[in-house]
């Protein structure tokens, strides 16, 4: 069984993109960290069971010697929600249900945290960027070390044209809670309860 994990807003410049996420919430970021192996840096939020990860090309770090994941390398405009992490406890199994297109495991580290990443070889994952990345953490996952602001993901909307065939991969596989799929424009959007009332990000 598969689980949300965290959603990914990603943005040109970091400092900008949390700036935005900050007034669009009213709560503060914290720092995240870098991502060595795909030149990526971030800032954090923690929603309960799951967290919010603003995610850019860190501008001080060598150009990496893959494409980056979350398809950054054609990331443009202002910051925008651009992925869904799910969560597993059996990489191999996960993406063998899945298929290849889903990507291969690569090990990443940030601090104490260690963890594996499906991630395509382009960068870009199926459904043109709406399907979700798959994570199977190997030390706890970060929630419990991000401070709690009265903050929680309510629900998360992922909308494509062929949502149908997106859900008929996902569904046998997944915890659906707070995942909603709906026919529409490729894209998605997350609704998040602060304690300023309902905020909804896409």
């Amino acid at each position: 069984m598969i689980e949300l994990d965290h959603v990914a807003i990603a943005c040109e410049n970091l400092s900008e993109g949390a700036s935005v996420v900050e007034r669009a919430l009213g709560v503060p970021l914290q720092e995240g960290g870098q991502h060595p192996i795909f030149s990526t840096h971030n800032k954090l939020l923690g929603l309960g069971a799951h967290y919010l990860e603003v995610i850019a090309t860190d501008p001080g770090a060598t150009a990496p010697e893959r494409p980056r994941w979350f398809d950054l390398d054609r990331f443009s405009g202002p910051p925008r929600l651009t992925n869904w992490i799910m969560r597993t406890d059996d990489m191999a199994a996960t993406l063998a249900a899945l298929g290849s297109k889903y990507g291969e495991p690569v090990a990443l580290t940030r601090g104490d945290l260690r963890w594996r990443m499906a991630v395509p070889s382009s960068g870009i994952l199926p459904f043109d960027n709406c399907a979700p990345a798959i994570i199977q953490w190997d030390t706890p996952p970060p929630m419990a070390q991000l401070t709690q602001q009265r903050c929680t993901l309510a629900e998360l909307v992922v909308r494509h044209p062929d949502i149908a065939g997106l859900a008929a991969a996902l569904t046998p596989l997944m915890n659906c809670a707070p995942v909603r799929f709906e026919a529409g424009m490729p894209g998605l959007a997350v609704t998040i309860d602060t304690p300023n009332g309902l905020r909804v990000l896409a």
